[in-house]
């Protein structure tokens, strides 16, 4: 039973990471008359969604007892407040996070999102061995180095990109620079969440209605401050449909996957899963979205060099020693 749970947790995790990445992309990028959803809302409604998916899980764990249900809610979270002031942290910053990814799909096809957005295997072993004092081999910092040299053969313009004067080279830059400060605010935030995780016994669904909380203040004082002129002429849901509500069902779903992942497999076939959704969303983006366009080598080359450092890290690491840390939030 537990063999066939994990393997189950892994195939929705391919499926949502890939699903997820493909369908923000292409709900950014279509073109329908009126205005196009806010993505500041779309991470709102994520973390409300987020919020009841706990609260169900917990009410689950509660024997489905409403009344244990409001004692557990009341003691964990209402009766601790410095606990539940602590991750008003992670939860701002992985707001700002979920903007950026809106931000970046917007302006990056969905395989050059994909394998930069890997950059922060490297931003979370940096926080880890700083935060968490995680020693690393050295294969796996080789491996980083090689992950590096990956991104910036999919980064680097070609010659035809450089003779070209497209006007989309700035939101080319625009992308880049979203998805790269993604990657620092993702490493960042799950290695504090990660260490808060280890200093208390407080269950992860408890941490992820907090988180959640915080998230949806944060994302509701960026709706006003960004969006707040456009939420009152055209409502709050304007430009929402069919797409629009998946994009936000698979990224609510995305922390409560990666936390069965983690429950019933571990972290070494989590980074196989990770792989395979690269290598769908690179296929995907080229042969249906058409938005990739490999114009030399070099592109399929930085789209699947990230890979190798794959090989030697998963060799040596063990599963408490890798590199990404076990956060139960989509990175």
């Amino acid at each position: 039973m537990s063999t066939n749970l994990k393997y189950l947790s892994l195939g929705i995790l391919v499926f949502q990471t890939t699903s997820l990445v493909l369908t923000m992309r292409y709900s950014r990028t279509l073109k329908e008359e009126g205005p196009r959803y806010l993505s500041s809302t779309a991470v709102v409604v994520a973390e409300l969604l987020k919020i009841m998916a706990c609260i169900l899980l917990v009410y689950k764990d509660s024997k489905c007892s409403l009344r244990a249900l409001n004692r557990v809610l009341h003691d964990e979270i209402l009766n601790k407040p410095m606990e539940t002031l602590k991750l008003a942290i992670p939860s701002g910053i992985y707001t700002l996070q979920n903007n950026l990814l809106y931000v970046a799909l917007s302006n990056l096809d969905a395989a050059t999102y994909q394998v930069t957005y890997q950059l922060k295997i490297l931003t979370t072993a940096l926080f880890s061995v700083s935060m968490l004092s995680k020693k690393l081999g050295v294969y796996q910092w080789l491996s980083l180095v090689i992950l590096m040299t990956g991104v910036a053969f999919v980064q680097w313009p070609s010659d035809s990109q450089l003779d070209s004067k497209e006007l989309s080279a700035g939101s080319q830059f625009v992308g880049l620079m979203a998805v790269l400060t993604a990657c620092f605010s993702s490493g960042f935030a799950g290695v504090y969440f990660e260490k808060i995780l280890k200093e208390t016994k407080q269950s992860v669904w408890i941490r992820n209605i907090q988180l959640g909380f915080f998230g949806g203040i944060f994302g509701l004082m960026g709706v006003y401050i960004y969006d707040g002129e456009l939420v009152s002429k055209n409502g709050f849901f304007q430009g929402y449909n069919q797409l629009t509500w998946i994009v936000v069902v698979l990224q609510a779903l995305g922390g409560l996957v990666i936390a069965a992942v983690i429950k019933y497999a571990d972290n070494i076939l989590k980074g196989f899963a990770t792989s395979l959704s690269i290598i769908l969303s690179t296929l995907i983006s080229y042969f249906w979205l058409q938005d990739f366009v490999p114009t030399s080598m070099k592109d399929w080359v930085g789209q699947v060099q990230w890979l190798i450092p794959l090989i030697p890290t998963l060799w040596e690491a063990k599963a408490e020693e890798l590199l990404e840390p076990m956060s139960l939030r989509p990175a």
